[in-house]
């Protein structure tokens, strides 16, 4: 997938979040998703990955990416995320808002809760065009999120997109999940290169 975004252009990195607990690859053939043991230890760094290790990561990064000759540092940077990764898009945006101009959420977990600490609540406060593509399941279990994520879009000027994928579950975007559905994959990566062609030109 980062190959893909690559050949349109764009410079990528990517990340293995749970560095500080194991070298990637966390997950591999020897170690799939669908093990339990593997599972439990994966939700058991997601604990410790907190919003304020997030940002220092995500500064990290950035300031990676400027030092790269490949990288124009006068145009914005884009960022993504995948399950757990949608909230992290939220925080990157915050935290450098003159330097991030999109974020893009495929079935991102908790972007938008009744919580006083939410992601969705930080919106505001950046300057980056959004994409949320929902998960039709998981907007059974959390039907609000998109109406909480909508109320903090929509009165702001910059390129944004909340959409419930029907008939797509959660995982469905990467080509080697248990869930992938290809038309609906493919459908969310147009709409997050009309994100980044709107938000990073």
């Amino acid at each position: 997938m980062a190959d893909r975004l690559a050949g349109e252009g764009y410079a990528v990195l990517t990340v293995n979040p749970f560095y500080r607990w194991q070298a990637s690859p966390v997950v591999d053939a020897a170690n799939d998703w669908s093990n339990p043991a593997v599972r439990e230890k994966l939700f058991g760094y997601l604990k410790q990955l907190t919003r304020p290790i997030v940002e220092t990561d995500a500064a990290a990064h950035l300031a990676f990416l400027d030092s790269q000759k490949e990288v124009d540092s006068k145009r914005r940077i884009g960022t993504t995320g995948y399950c757990m990764g949608g909230a992290m898009t939220i925080y990157t945006a915050a935290l450098k808002p003159d330097r991030v101009g999109a974020a893009a959420s495929f079935h991102g977990g908790g972007v938008g809760t009744d919580k006083p600490d939410s992601p969705h609540l930080l919106i505001p406060a950046t300057n980056a065009g959004y994409l949320f593509a929902i998960a039709d399941n998981d907007d059974k279990e959390t039907p609000n999120e998109k109406l909480l994520l909508k109320a903090v879009l929509e009165p702001r000027k910059p390129w944004h997109e909340v959409e419930v994928y029907a008939g797509a579950m959660h995982g469905w975007c990467p080509p080697d999940s248990r869930a992938y559905d290809e038309a609906a994959a493919e459908k969310a990566w147009a709409r997050m290169l009309e994100l980044f062609k709107a938000e990073l030109a």
